[in-house]
């Protein structure tokens, strides 16, 4: 097994000695200027509290297991991909963030059903006008860090990506083809005569619709669970990261944290490229 450590700092040579002697790593290896492998490593009770208190991510990952070895990454798209609640942002154009953020929260902590959550957030959007969608796309959506250097290394290893959203079809559409991706799918607001009613069309995908369409593209595809990534950062993801043959919580809600394989707390999407690197 290793053990790989990763940071947006460099990492003091005492603490990659210390996390080496109590996981009993044969051997260090250095990955990228700001990230590590302690080859040979065995889980210790005390490295993930003493990781999390230094900012650094650490995973026990098997040193056989390569990025090449998975077919297809399956991403949320809000705070996942994208640093913004495009939900969020639309309501500041309405002067009603504060009521819509503190409903999306909720909802990403899992106190309250998505669906439910969705529609009462979009019905407090009811009368905007659609060109608030597109101020949101120009002027406040912005990738997380890494996300390109990590879709050009899927790319490069012919992994397939899903773009799979509680989100809007906006959105998602217009990062299709502007990042390359293989397949997206999300929910849609319904617009009359230039403006937002309110309403959604359609069936709500939630959770269990997240998850139902991993599983849709991975049979396409024909690749087994094993062979597929996914990442998100709220309860709405869970569902889809269960049968993910890995999943990651990405800067995520304690309660993905916890059911996740692995947790990026600190650094970017790249971190996934890193995670999977082939040994040296």
């Amino acid at each position: 097994m290793n053990l790989i450590l990763q940071a947006l700092h460099d990492i003091p040579t005492l603490q990659i000695e210390h996390l080496a002697k109590i996981s009993g790593a044969t051997r260090i290896e250095r990955i990228s200027p700001l990230a590590w492998r302690l080859c040979g490593a065995q889980p210790h009770d005390d490295i993930a509290g003493f990781c999390f208190e230094q900012q650094i991510d650490c995973a026990f990952v098997p040193d056989s297991l390569a990025l090449s070895d998975f077919g297809l990454v399956v991403m949320d798209m809000d705070s996942t991909l994208i640093s913004i609640e495009c939900i969020d942002e639309i309501a500041d154009m309405q002067g009603l963030k504060p009521e819509v953020a503190a409903i999306t929260e909720e909802a990403m902590r899992g106190e309250i059903d998505f669906a439910e959550s969705l529609r009462r957030r979009v019905q407090l959007l009811k009368g905007l006008d659609e060109n608030a969608l597109r101020r949101v796309y120009d002027e406040r959506l912005q990738l997380n860090p890494g996300a390109e250097l990590m879709l050009a290394e899927l790319k490069k290893n012919g992994i397939k990506t899903l773009l799979v959203s509680g989100g809007f079809l906006f959105f998602t559409e217009r990062l299709k083809p502007r990042l390359g991706l293989d397949y997206t799918h999300a929910n849609t607001l319904e617009i009359i005569a230039g403006k937002l009613t309110g309403r959604v069309l359609g069936e709500i995908l939630d959770a269990q619709g997240k998850a139902e369409w991993l599983v849709k593209i991975r049979e396409q595809l024909g690749l087994k669970p094993e062979q597929v990534i996914a990442m998100g950062d709220g309860a709405n993801d869970l569902k889809m990261m269960a049968v993910a043959g890995v999943s990651i919580a990405y800067h995520a809600k304690p309660i993905v944290r916890a059911q996740a394989s692995y947790a990026f707390n600190f650094v970017g999407l790249d971190g996934l490229v890193r995670l999977f690197k082939n040994s040296l």
